[in-house]
């Protein structure tokens, strides 16, 4: 079974404003009885002092929380560098997005970096998640994956990222699911704007937006591969920065009593058929 778990990136606002901890969200996944946390990149857990990092790793076997690390800008140096903070946190997964602005590699640059980082991810015991993050299509991702055959490389699902590559939502399923290891459950709506001249994308709280949930939840589980199914959020801001920080807080928690709920349901057959990416 699928585990529930939380990531930074359901308080995108609050790491802004300065008003976040990593302990913080340890403490949240406690409180809302979800058993893994994720640290997104926008938490530099590399530039952490190993003393800190220490502290971080007892608090969370402690409260009997799992940590999974994220980063941004895959090169070698920066794998070496995640793979170092993962085996000091006991994380088991390391979810990257490849490109981190103007730093956008070619497909045989990727491919090359995955193979360099074979046999240190299989000696430290790390999964690599590769996140389908608006550049790269679903099909791209798919043969990068699918050329090592290694369970310990796979794809972050991320169910709203791909709308910035042009794909929807059954698109990513079909190609990714058979894939997935790290599954991103981030809900929104698109509306057409008043004048009709173009859309919308905006978030919603898990369960309240377009996405189909459920039939998410089945394709990944279908496949058997996907440890851990982690909320995220895109709220839109408040006039005020409390409000703003009082509403990703309420979103964060009714997006993960719902992800429980879910999770505790049996399967259905709703599931797309895997699209052949060949």
């Amino acid at each position: 079974m699928m585990q529930a778990g939380v990531s930074s990136y359901a308080f995108g606002w609050a790491v802004n404003a300065g008003k976040f901890t990593p302990e913080a969200l340890i403490d949240f996944a406690v409180e809302q009885q979800v058993s893994v946390v994720q640290f997104g990149d926008h938490v530099p857990l590399n530039q952490m002092e190993p003393e800190a990092l220490a502290a971080l790793a007892a608090k969370a076997r402690s409260a009997g929380v799992e940590i999974e690390t994220g980063a941004r800008g895959l090169t070698s140096a920066h794998l070496e560098a995640f793979l170092g903070v993962s085996r000091r946190l006991r994380s088991r997964l390391l979810r990257f997005v490849v490109d981190n602005g103007e730093y956008r590699p070619d497909v045989d640059t990727i491919f090359h970096l995955i193979r360099d980082a074979l046999p240190d991810l299989q000696a430290v015991g790390v999964t690599l998640a590769i996140e389908n993050h608006d550049r790269l299509p679903c099909a791209t991702l798919r043969r990068l994956v699918d050329g090592w055959a290694s369970a310990h490389v796979g794809i972050c699902l991320d169910t709203a990222n791909s709308l910035g590559a042009g794909e929807g939502i059954h698109e990513v399923i079909k190609a990714l699911a058979p894939v997935c290891v790290n599954l991103h459950l981030k809900d929104y709506r698109i509306e057409r704007l008043p004048h009709l001249m173009g859309f919308t994308v905006t978030g919603r709280s898990l369960g309240e937006g377009d996405l189909p949930v459920r039939k998410v939840l089945d394709a990944v589980r279908f496949h058997n591969r996907c440890q851990t199914a982690i909320v995220e959020t895109w709220p839109p801001p408040e006039n005020e920065m409390s409000a703003t920080l009082a509403k990703e807080l309420d979103w964060a928690k009714r997006s993960v009593n719902v992800l429980r709920a879910l999770l505790n349901e049996p399967a259905t057959k709703s599931f797309v058929p895997t699209l052949n990416v060949s």
